[in-house]
């Protein structure tokens, strides 16, 4: 192993009599950094600890599980060093492209756009003075951040924009185009999604919303309880916030079934004019849970199999069809259990069985 070593790498050689420590320099792209390794007795590579330079330490920062998972699987230390090099060389140039200082009229450019368009909107902005976070509000009073990421050449490269919309973000951009003109393109897109907004939010002041558990502003579905057993799923058209959404009700059958056949009969008093909760209201003939009628814990029952409410992301939504039991089942837990039961049977994606609770069909 030494002489392999140190004819790959003459600056790491040994430091102790034993060979379980070796001390020096690993050279990338003619630059040197310093490092020791550690060997157990054994010397196994397996059970070795690396010691870097605080410089190296921070070329490897978010590569240290690949570089820990090198040392543990690579065969001799020759080998680690070789795939340590590599790492290093794809980090550095990934740092070359990343850190090209733009010129000074960058900055200048910069720093007259953000006076015009007023500091006060500045919410963040990362060192290397190419990444913004500004903030805006819509007429409703609703704060939103539109996040700009510049290039060198700024302005004659288009920046990258992205915000918390439930529509792809298109703003135009010109060689003579500022941080102005970006934030009242923005702004202008606020004001088109605010009919949208207003929907979701009646939505979530009013009733008891399953999914999501945190909605933010780009989410277009919402999952609202009608009772224990049964909820309701709509995803609402940001273009068209008030028309009739795409609507699927889920839980136990004898629940759903009546409220489905009252959709489909009176989907012709949909009023575009009104609400989709208003209007949601009308066609199934139901008032649905709010907070101020109901707890969520009403609506927040456990899987039956794994005792949880949350399984990563999801909540229970099959729910047991006698009337006398209605206990609801994450769709994960429930195919499994199903599928491990020798009386259960499958007919293409569907699976029939006893529920896990009351062994009824």
């Amino acid at each position: 192993m030494e002489s392999s070593l140190v004819k790959e790498n003459p600056l790491l050689l040994p430091f102790d009599v034993e060979k379980t420590i070796y001390d020096g320099f690993v050279t990338v792209q003619e630059r040197d950094f310093r490092l020791r390794i550690l060997l157990p007795p054994d010397r196994q590579l397996k059970k070795a600890k690396l010691h870097c330079s605080w410089h190296l330490r921070h070329l490897l920062r978010g590569s240290e599980h690949i570089v820990k998972q090198r040392l543990q699987q690579s065969t001799n230390l020759e080998s680690f060093l070789l795939e340590l090099k590599t790492i290093l060389e794809v980090v550095l140039k990934g740092r070359s492209e990343c850190s090209s200082i733009p010129p000074p009229q960058y900055y200048s450019q910069l720093i007259s756009e953000m006076e015009t368009l007023g500091w006060n909107k500045l919410l963040f902005i990362d060192t290397h003075f190419k990444t913004l976070r500004l903030t805006a509000q819509d007429s409703a009073g609703r704060q939103h951040a539109l996040t700009v990421k510049l290039k060198s050449k700024h302005p004659a490269e288009a920046p990258e924009c992205s915000a918390d919309l439930p529509l792809p973000l298109a703003l135009t951009w010109t060689q003579q185009s500022t941080l102005e003109h970006l934030y009242s393109q923005f702004l202008l897109v606020l004001e088109s999604l605010t009919e949208f907004w207003e929907i979701l939010d009646e939505i979530d002041l009013n009733t008891w919303v399953l999914e999501p558990e945190k909605p933010s502003r780009s989410d277009t579905m919402r999952r609202i309880a009608i009772g224990s057993n049964a909820s309701i799923r709509v995803e609402v058209d940001p273009r068209h916030p008030k028309m009739l959404p795409e609507c699927c009700l889920l839980g136990a059958e004898h629940i759903v079934t009546p409220l489905r056949n009252k959709l489909n009969s009176n989907m012709h008093l949909w009023n575009p004019d009104s609400s989709v909760l208003f209007n949601l209201r009308d066609v199934l003939e139901i008032e649905f849970p709010s907070p101020a009628t109901h707890e969520k814990s009403d609506f927040s029952v456990e899987c039956g199999i794994c005792y949880s409410y949350r399984l990563e992301d999801a909540i229970p939504d099959q729910v047991c069809n006698d009337p006398r039991c209605g206990q609801p089942f994450h769709q994960a837990c429930l195919y499994e259990w199903l599928r491990a039961l020798p009386s259960s049977r499958q007919s293409f994606n569907v699976v029939f069985g006893e529920c896990p609770y009351c062994s009824k069909l």
